[in-house]
């Protein structure tokens, strides 16, 4: 099976920014509401997929503040080979990227905007027995890809196979997006843009390179969709064409 179609559904400020002073606000909460409800609300507009994927900085903050990072027990039996399926029949799922296998999760569900949400880890095979212990005895799920580092696109693959599902929805953050898309394994952005700003400087944007994972490098899009909401947003649809030809190189 090929890779699901993966769109990247975000949500932003005026000024492009993914977090922020505003968000928080009545009118940043009804604005998040409708960038939820195109997602996993009861009419929602994408409705083939299982969940989301995000990275190791949104787990953090949907989990309220730093992960738990504990000393973990090495286990007392064996933990069995491959991937650990705890709820394969949730209705949703978060995919957490988790490329140390380090993020110690002291629950497998969370509550998002009123819908349960199951956790399912994707981590290198050489995560350690003691944390893969510790996911299995707090039901957490994982799905192993690559061996000494996380391969994305070996994880969306696997996704596909194992929830029989061909569309996938990215969530950030911001590294994680834009790596996705630097890596050809993103085929649509979904932007729903809230009618504030808030001129923050230190908060983060829809897409920020990483000197580890991708540089900068522009990137082209073609629109395919804009439509007004309820509050004033503006939800546009792009697809991604990939790397501009004629674009300057800079050194690596």
């Amino acid at each position: 099976m090929s890779r699901p179609r993966i769109i990247c559904h975000m949500h932003t400020l005026l000024n492009g920014k993914v977090d922020g002073i505003a968000n928080p606000t009545s009118v940043g909460m009804r604005s998040q509401q409708l960038y939820f409800d195109l997602f996993l609300g009861e009419n929602r507009f994408f409705g083939n997929h299982r969940g989301w994927l995000s990275g190791r900085g949104t787990s953090e903050a949907i989990m309220g503040g730093e992960l738990p990072q504990a000393e973990l027990p090495e286990p007392e039996a064996p933990v069995p080979e491959g991937d650990f399926l705890a709820m394969p029949d949730a209705q949703f799922n978060y995919f957490a990227v988790d490329s140390a296998g380090v993020i110690a999760w002291d629950r497998s569900t969370f509550d998002y905007f009123g819908v349960q949400v199951h956790i399912v880890e994707l981590i290198p095979a050489n995560a350690s027995a003691a944390f893969k212990a510790h996911l299995r005895a707090q039901g957490v799920s994982y799905i192993l890809a690559g061996e000494d580092r996380l391969d994305l696109a070996t994880a969306v693959e696997r996704i596909g196979e194992l929830f029989g599902t061909d569309e996938l929805i990215l969530g950030g953050g911001p590294t994680l997006n834009w790596s996705m898309v630097r890596d050809g394994l993103c085929d649509e952005i979904s932007l729903v843009l809230m009618p504030t700003a808030d001129a923050e400087s230190h908060t983060r944007s829809l897409f920020e390179a990483h000197e580890k994972h991708s540089r900068a490098e522009p990137i082209a899009f073609s629109l395919k969709a804009v439509e007004p909401l309820e509050d004033g947003s503006v939800w546009l649809r792009y697809d991604v064409r990939g790397p501009v030809a004629d674009a300057e190189p800079r050194p690596a």
